[in-house]
């Protein structure tokens, strides 16, 4: 029986896995670095906690995840043309002691069996949204490009720092960055645009962390992207997590497998909801394994970490990919 992250090579370079590989069993995923413990992040139910960045934020409860606030005193960055009056980075900067926990964390980590991954959220295009508001920022690619560009290049050098800090004294070998690019339906922004903007910041990003010991990196995008796949291969995405089933899986495996590997195909609010069942999740996860094969595919829960909103349903998903791999292989 191959290990975890044996299995995990085969299926993503399309050799011969013995099993699917279930969620994120491959992923130690590193949250324990002193700016992921010291920099403020709503607990479900929790309402209006201030960021490093100033961003507020609220965890509404049965939601997956904490969402920006954006009201005329919350928004952080009013202006974009005068992006640097308000827009200040955090510090990243920490005394070798507030290291200890990570690196015990990690030194923990038997890597034979799973990667170690930093967790980076959010990402270059949702920080402009969350300093911003997403409709400040999406009219600002049109309006003001200029300083949009010079703020993401703020936002790139900063990633760029935590990624040299992450790199020196974690040492980890795998990446879990979410950003999210798209609606259920839709990218947020056109291709052209997407690769005017963005593709340079990702390729300057992922190619540092690839040059410093990564072998995999992980993206996060619940939502429609189908279209930018060509840009998450060139700028170094080895597994697209959150992967919709409006994308047509199939179809991106068919014609992209062996350039990146595809992890979804349940998409969360299908199964993780109030009252949900077993037998939903039950249907979800074969619907998704039979349409999407052994090979260049990851089945998960769209949600952008090992957890659901509602009790038991990540459990109950890998139980039931569990079944999927004895009647599949």
């Amino acid at each position: 029986m191959l290990t975890k992250k044996q299995n995990l090579l085969e299926t993503i370079h399309g050799g011969n896995p013995d099993r699917f590989v279930n969620q994120y069993e491959f992923l130690h995923i590193a949250m324990s670095d002193p700016f992921a413990m010291t920099d403020p992040y709503p607990a479900p139910g929790q309402s209006n906690i201030k960021n490093g960045w100033g961003v507020t934020l609220s965890w509404p409860e049965g939601v997956p995840g904490a969402f920006p606030v954006h009201t005329p005193e919350t928004i952080v960055c009013k202006d974009i043309t005068k992006w640097k009056e308000s827009v200040k980075a955090p510090n990243l900067i920490f005394p070798d002691a507030m290291w200890e926990e990570a690196q015990k964390d990690v030194e923990s980590v038997d890597r034979s069996q799973e990667f170690v991954a930093p967790f980076i959220a959010p990402g270059v295009f949702d920080q402009c949204h969350y300093l911003m508001s997403i409709q400040e920022a999406l009219m600002a690619f049109y309006t003001d490009p200029e300083p949009l560009k010079d703020m993401i290049k703020y936002i790139t050098e900063w990633e760029l720092q935590y990624a040299e800090t992450l790199c020196d004294k974690l040492h980890p070998d795998a990446l879990f960055h979410h950003d999210d690019w798209g609606s259920q339906n839709s990218t947020f922004i056109s291709p052209a645009m997407f690769e005017e903007f963005f593709l340079d910041s990702y390729k300057q990003i992922y190619g540092y962390y690839k040059s410093h010991g990564v072998e995999l990196v992980v993206h996060h995008s619940d939502s429609y992207a189908a279209t930018l796949v060509p840009y998450m291969i060139d700028m170094g995405i080895d597994i697209w997590q959150g992967v919709m089933t409006s994308n047509n899986i199939p179809e991106l495996i068919e014609k992209y497998g062996g350039q990146i590997s595809f992890m979804g195909g349940i998409d969360s609010a299908k199964v993780d909801f109030p009252g949900w069942n077993e037998q939903v999740v039950a249907e979800e996860v074969e619907k998704a394994c039979r349409a999407c094969g052994t090979k260049y595919f990851i089945p998960c829960a769209s949600q952008g970490l090992p957890m659901s909103t509602f009790d038991g349903v990540y459990e109950s998903l890998c139980t039931e990919i569990d079944k999927m791999s004895k009647k599949m292989f």
